[in-house]
């Protein structure tokens, strides 16, 4: 057996803590790239304002999946029945995303084969369902995350799951879709006005303002909607017996953990200040300084959803003591354990690479990077 310096309650509560680190991760990361893709019609109007564009997000939207594909692998290793769970309950929705994500690289490689309008326009129009409909998808998920998910367990631990794609889009969740969109649309304007010049970058700048009051706008709505609808408590758990708890289902309960523990409201703060900041950054004309507090309010969004579901990390609608939450669904101690060593070995490898391979690429994109040359985009 190895040795194990935590005891199995702390490691439960690194791997929530670094489960949210991955979300944010992708979120900030990903979102780059998929609000660049979201936005690409719109502030690029001819042929070579749009290779400007594709070009800023070229070399490194590859990179960026290693937060994806690390937050997927998390899940599965760390979270088994949250895994089983949400990837058979969500799989049409699923399924829409991993289509949206395909037509990315097959749009960032065939774009540029053929020199027709029509073409390139196509796959144009690709790029942009490639960046928005997973930034749509993967804010409906946190919004029936929070409000709870129609599965259940029977007698052998085998998950039923007993709704359907069109449940999955009810208003509330929705309305986080949108909060997802509005600030991946940011931080893909904010890194475009940043990385681009000229009209693109006046663009991206126009962009990048109306996303972060939006995002300001609807994280508000959101906010005032989790006090109106039903969230979750826990009673009484018992072990690590899945069915063996107690859960309360009752009316502004998502609010009640900013209550008992008032420093989690940094969280909402940070969402609020960071697109506000970023908002007057780029008015003033610098994107890149508002490229930080952008990746700052993706931050706090993001906390802001943990945290309201904590100790939950998947509630059921269906049968709320069937819910998971960090004390019963995570792996065995010495899983964790393991998991954590190798994330402190290679995760500062990940970020210090991703930290040297943005420093080598920093500069604009203009129109004579991608004048006369077929490799470029």
């Amino acid at each position: 057996m190895v040795p194990v310096l935590f005891d199995y309650d702390t490691l439960q509560v690194i791997w929530w803590l670094l489960l949210g680190v991955l979300l944010i991760g992708v979120a900030v990361m990903n979102g780059l790239d998929l609000g660049t893709s979201a936005l690409l019609p719109f502030v690029a109007k001819t042929d070579a304002e749009r290779r400007v564009v594709i070009n800023t997000v070229g070399p490194v939207w590859e990179g960026n999946q290693v937060w994806f594909i690390t937050g997927g692998g998390a899940i599965f290793a760390a979270w088994p029945p949250l895994y089983a769970v949400s990837f058979s309950g969500f799989y049409l929705a699923m399924l829409l995303v991993l289509l949206a994500l395909i037509l990315r690289p097959v749009g960032f490689k065939f774009r540029s084969k053929i020199e027709d309008p029509r073409w390139r326009t196509m796959w144009d129009w690709a790029l942009f369902i490639g960046g928005s409909v997973p930034a749509l998808i993967f804010g409906v998920a946190v919004g029936n995350a929070l409000q709870g998910v129609p599965f259940s367990f029977d007698n052998i631990m085998r998950p039923t799951y007993a709704g359907n794609l069109i449940g999955l889009l009810n208003p509330y969740a929705l309305l986080c879709g949108l909060v997802s969109v509005s600030m991946i649309v940011m931080q893909g304007g904010v890194w475009i006005a940043t990385k681009t010049e000229g009209v693109v970058a006046t663009r991206a700048r126009m962009a990048a303002l109306i996303a972060a009051v939006a995002t300001v706008a609807l994280f508000a709505l959101g906010g005032v909607a989790s006090s109106m609808i039903d969230g979750y408590r826990l009673v009484e758990q018992s072990g690590v017996d899945i069915l063996a708890k107690t859960v309360a289902r009752e009316p502004g309960a998502l609010l009640a953990n900013y209550a008992a523990m008032p420093w989690t409201i940094i969280a909402p703060l940070l969402a609020f200040a960071g697109a506000a900041i970023a908002f007057a950054l780029v008015w003033v004309n610098r994107p890149g300084w508002a490229f930080p507090f952008s990746s700052l309010s993706i931050t706090g969004i993001v906390a802001t959803a943990g945290l309201s579901l904590f100790p939950f990390i998947l509630p059921s609608s269906l049968n709320p003591a069937h819910s998971l939450t960090v004390w019963d669904a995570s792996s065995s101690q010495n899983t964790l354990w393991i998991m954590l060593i190798a994330t402190v070995i290679l995760m500062p490898i990940v970020i210090t690479y991703t930290a040297w391979v943005y420093r080598v690429l920093r500069g604009k994109v203009t129109d004579k990077d991608v004048a006369g040359s077929d490799a470029s985009y």
